[in-house]
């Protein structure tokens, strides 16, 4: 375990974590990523989808991309990290979670936080084709079910074969993260995360019915919605239970698989006290705190017209360091679309 300084600089001219999280995700104009999708059947049913990053490269290390909250191929560390783990000669994957992708899901319940078994009946699929990605990134949300993931199935079986992960921006406490998105500047990422999911779950109760007596108008916090959605839908008690049966911060300690989390301790989402202490860390588990570097930020650079990713430079900095060392990068010629290939869904 170690909890070390970051060599992250924040960008002169977003000097302050909310400038870090709104710049990319509104400001950042990265090109949009075209995918291959795959639609995976579930046990139970239902279905979630890949997106595989083309051209198809059968002998690159596969390096799984986990997106955030109301994210999706069209957020701006998808179309930062996916072109460019497969220019450098990694196969980039997404995972579309549960619900998210362009075709609504069957089922009345959708992702969440916590859905670490969706993940685990993904992988399940992929090594059995021979395809288990050896490299997983989780975002935000993405990396807290990630981190639950690892926790939960240290020295399982099912984690041969997967080298490393890497979480970014992760509420590790998920009550905290709840709290802090309804008090001042962060309370208006709250409510546009809100607004968002109240669409989105009218449009489910318009095709799946409310048997549960959802009244989306009168949902007015984060954390009525997950008393009142979240939690009856996906089987939790109450909010209280589902923050905390979800939140991957009592599951770190387990963690063995080599892990680099980055994150700023001032992040927007939640509050300094989220950040976990080093004894709280698995053997594997390497935190880098990332001072300045807002909510999935982490802009760097000299001038506002030529940023700087800077996940862009350290992920595949660790993938190297443990091991994971892509094929011959292909050639900028390789991106170009083919017939067969399909846009992304333009969803955050």
């Amino acid at each position: 375990m170690a909890l070390n300084p970051s060599r992250f600089r924040p960008a002169w001219w977003l000097p302050a974590a909310h400038l870090q999280t709104i710049y990319p995700a509104l400001l950042g104009h990265l090109p949009p990523v075209t995918l291959q999708r795959e639609r995976l059947e579930l046990a139970d049913g239902d279905f979630m989808e890949l997106g595989w990053m083309p051209p198809h490269q059968p002998e690159a290390p596969v390096v799984m991309l986990i997106h955030g909250l109301g994210g999706g191929a069209a957020s701006h560390y998808v179309r930062l990290l996916l072109p460019l783990l497969q220019q450098q000669g990694y196969q980039g994957l997404l995972l579309a979670l549960r619900g998210s992708g362009p075709e609504p899901n069957r089922q009345q319940r959708s992702y969440h936080s916590g859905a670490s078994e969706d993940l685990a009946a993904v992988l399940a699929i992929l090594k059995a084709r021979q395809t288990l990605p050896q490299a997983i990134i989780g975002v935000s949300l993405g990396g807290n079910l990630l981190l639950k993931y690892l926790g939960e199935a240290a020295g399982d079986d099912a984690l041969n074969g997967l080298r490393t992960a890497v979480a970014v921006s992760v509420p590790f406490h998920l009550q905290d993260c709840s709290q802090r998105l309804t008090h001042g500047f962060s309370g208006l990422y709250g409510r546009y995360i809100l607004k968002d999911l109240r669409r989105l779950l009218r449009a489910k109760l318009a095709r799946c019915g409310n048997p549960f007596g959802i009244d989306p108008e009168r949902i007015r916090t984060l954390r009525q919605f997950d008393e009142e959605v979240t939690a009856p839908v996906n089987g939790f008690r109450d909010a209280e239970d589902y923050y905390r049966r979800c939140s991957s911060r009592p599951f770190l300690a387990a963690i063995r698989t080599p892990t680099l989390i980055l994150h700023d301790p001032h992040d927007p989402f939640m509050t300094p006290r989220t950040v976990p202490e080093a004894e709280a860390l698995g053997p594997g588990v390497t935190l880098e705190l990332c001072k300045g570097a807002g909510h999935v930020g982490f802009v760097s650079g000299g001038w506002p017209w030529k940023p700087d990713y800077w996940l862009g430079q350290r992920i595949p900095e660790w993938l190297s360091q443990q091991g994971l060392h892509p094929i011959r990068p292909i050639s900028a010629a390789g991106h170009e679309n083919r017939p067969d290939q399909t846009p992304a869904a333009a969803h955050d």
